[in-house]
């Protein structure tokens, strides 16, 4: 080897010896002789510029290339970039978890440098694979003079490759730590942070993440009330609405739910800021001004992003055109936002009625229905039962009627707790089953009635059509925020306790309105996560200070009296905003008299605290042959957490074979960070 290095040297040198290690070199010009050549590589540059002149990292990168490390680097970056993304595109249909997608993000990146070290340490020969030998001298020198054109391809694929791995594991890691927190999260806005895929029956539920919808969005801020007296204000909120649910038909374009969008009214916001807080492109508003039955709507469409005005329009007409023009509204933003109307027709984007004062009425119900509370759901039940009786043939007010009767027995006056008369339960049931067949009568695409219809179906216990009802109702409105709502319920009461936290939190995320919260807090609890509960359930709370959404206190008295804040328990009963029939409950907890608990009138009820207490036997012995009256209210209740250390017992299974559920186990989501 060393005959063969000082030939190959030698051969072009000429002058006196220098001694360098082991190797000794005659050192010259580098320009050559008669009998030596000159001194330069193939490419005309001298190879012989004294090693101590060349910088410690210019010989570094030369070894790099030399060892094919640069080529190791941009064949890895390219091919793990290329893995990442089909993995990307292909767990989510195999079922696969999202901390298999996290794995394999660490192991292309963790496999990098692992790659850097092999390359450098060995050679891939015609022999096999075998270490890397020492540069030959020179051929380091020969590296680093070689033009540009030749030294730097190498490096500049080497980071083109690691650019793509990192980048691709960045945006790969985004959409798994999204994947996860729905499932380990329990917050609304991360409990289903991904975009939810069609479900059974192929039904298309709602974005949770509005980010990720990638239809064109809109807001409907709320229509000004211009009316010479000032007092059409309902009609204004009316009109708002039915644009609102007119547009909402539109398949390609996503709507900001009304309860959002409402905070805004009476305020002149800037519409950047509504665009951001609200997650949407565009706003649409405007004002209405009634007299009689004289009518001029104004509408006009804005881009959030620059403030300007995409579409804007003014209608002068009669009462009676009141349904043309939402439906103009509704195809002049179409086009504007060039998105089909998804309709076989433009009349279907509307179902009218030929009398306004019916009109009227479903308005002023609608307008009560929407704020809860007993006395508001009364009145929501006269002025639909009045809009019926000037029109008997229009499909929404049926509906209407057909959600106040599903929800009546939930809010009588002077009652801390569902009723649990029977006959009344009865009555209004069977009175929302009729509105709302009827309703579908008139209209087999109403989706409102298909929720009334889940509703009263589920609180029969009728499961299977109950789910049914709810599906189509989501098929015919993606984006209809009771349909989630009521779902949820339904799934709870049936130990589906991780489908019905997710549902909840769509409804959510399209309207965080008190009732939402509530309904997420009860779903919450169901999962075990009492603590965000009492989070949400406060918020409701605070946004509801006349007391109308009564399940926001069932819900923060029964995660404090989970969590051992007797204390904050006992106050929130005080301030009437929890069910005073619990506080024996409270008593016995705080004092450990497990005989008060006899005091509290439901049995299930009664169970729960002695299990709280640490006394399973007092609590099977109460469930012992206990029978449910339907409609039984507080079925959700019989899958929470605190009834687990009882749930094989006979004597529990026997109260939830009345359901026609034994058997049946709750399957949670997991609890964050797990």
């Amino acid at each position: 080897e060393g005959d063969r290095v000082s030939h190959r040297i030698g051969a072009c040198v000429a002058g006196p010896s220098v001694k360098v290690g082991m190797w000794e070199f005659r050192v010259g010009s580098g320009e050559g002789t008669a009998n030596s050549p000159p001194c330069r590589n193939r490419h005309g540059r001298s190879i012989l510029a004294p090693m101590s002149e060349i910088p410690g990292y210019q010989r570094f990168f030369a070894e790099l290339k030399r060892r094919r490390v640069f080529r190791v680097m941009a064949v890895y970056g390219a091919v793990a970039f290329v893995i990442l993304q089909l993995a990307d595109i292909a767990f989510e249909p195999l079922g696969l978890p999202a901390s298999a997608m996290t794995f394999l993000v660490v192991l292309a990146l963790f496999g990098l440098p692992i790659a850097v070290v092999l390359a450098w340490a060995f050679e891939v020969t015609p022999e096999g694979v075998r270490k890397t030998e020492d540069a030959a001298p020179g051929e380091i020198t020969e590296i680093i003079a070689s033009p540009a054109s030749t030294r730097w391809p190498a490096g500049v694929l080497a980071v083109v490759g690691v650019v793509a791995l990192v980048w691709g594991a960045w945006f790969v890691g985004k959409q798994v730590g999204a994947s996860e927190a729905t499932e380990t999260s329990g917050t609304p806005d991360a409990a289903v942070s991904a975009a939810a895929g069609a479900g059974p029956s192929g039904v298309q539920l709602a974005y949770a993440e509005l980010s990720k919808d990638p239809r064109p969005s809109i807001a409907v801020l709320p229509f000004k009330d211009m009316s010479r007296e000032g007092d059409q204000e309902y009609f204004s909120d009316g009109m708002t609405e039915e644009i609102l649910n007119v547009l909402a038909k539109i398949p390609d374009l996503r709507v900001a739910a009304r309860t959002t969008a409402f905070a805004y009214k009476g305020q002149d916001p800037d519409l950047r800021e509504v665009g951001q807080d609200l997650g949407v492109r565009y706003v649409l508003e405007g004002s209405v001004r009634k007299a009689e039955d004289d009518l001029r709507i104004t509408a006009q469409l804005i881009d959030t992003q620059d403030n300007f005005h995409v579409w804007s329009e003014s209608y002068d007409r009669t009462l009676d055109n009141v349904f043309e023009i939402q439906s103009e509204i509704a195809e002049a933003i179409a086009e504007a936002l060039k998105v089909p109307l998804g309709v076989d027709e433009k009349s279907s984007l509307v179902f009218p009625t030929g009398d306004m004062t019916a009109y009227d009425l479903y308005l002023e119900g609608r307008a009560r229905i929407r704020d809860r509370g007993p006395e508001n759901i009364a009145e929501s039940i006269v002025r639909f039962e009045a809009a019926i009786a000037r029109d008997s043939s229009w499909a929404p007010a049926w509906a209407g009627l057909a959600i106040a009767r599903t929800l009546e027995p939930y809010y009588q006056p002077g009652l801390d707790a569902p009723s649990g008369n029977a006959a009344m339960w009865e009555r209004a049931l069977s009175a929302a089953e009729g509105a709302a067949l009827r309703a579908l009568e008139l209209d087999p695409d109403n989706a409102t009635a298909r929720v009334a219809l889940g509703t009263a179906y589920r609180d029969r216990w009728r499961w299977d059509e109950s789910e049914a009802e709810f599906r189509k109702a989501l098929a015919t409105d993606p984006d209809n925020v009771e349909a989630y709502q009521q779902y949820a319920e339904m799934l709870g009461n049936v130990g589906r306790s991780a489908e019905a936290l997710n549902s909840s939190a769509r409804a959510l995320a399209l309207d965080r309105s008190p009732i939402r919260l509530a309904a997420y807090a009860m779903t919450a609890s169901l999962n075990g996560r009492a603590r965000e509960a009492i989070e949400l359930a406060r918020e409701g709370i605070e946004a509801d200070p006349d007391g109308n959404v009564n399940l926001l206190g069932y819900v923060l008295l029964d995660a404090y009296l989970t969590t051992g804040q007797y204390d904050e328990a006992e106050r929130l009963v005080v301030r009437g905003r929890g069910r005073q029939d619990l506080n024996p409950a409270i008593q016995a907890l705080k004092t450990g008299d497990a005989d008060m608990v006899e005091g509290i009138s439901d049995i299930l009820d009664r169970a729960r605290v002695w299990l709280l207490m640490e006394l399973p036997d007092r609590a099977l012995d109460a469930l012992d042959g206990y029978v449910l009256d339907p409609p039984f209210q507080g079925k959700s209740k019989l899958f929470a957490p605190w009834a687990d250390v009882i749930r094989d017992d006979p004597r529990f299974q026997g109260v939830l074979a009345q359901l026609g559920l034994e058997g049946v186990e709750p399957v949670r989501a997991p609890l964050p960070g797990r």
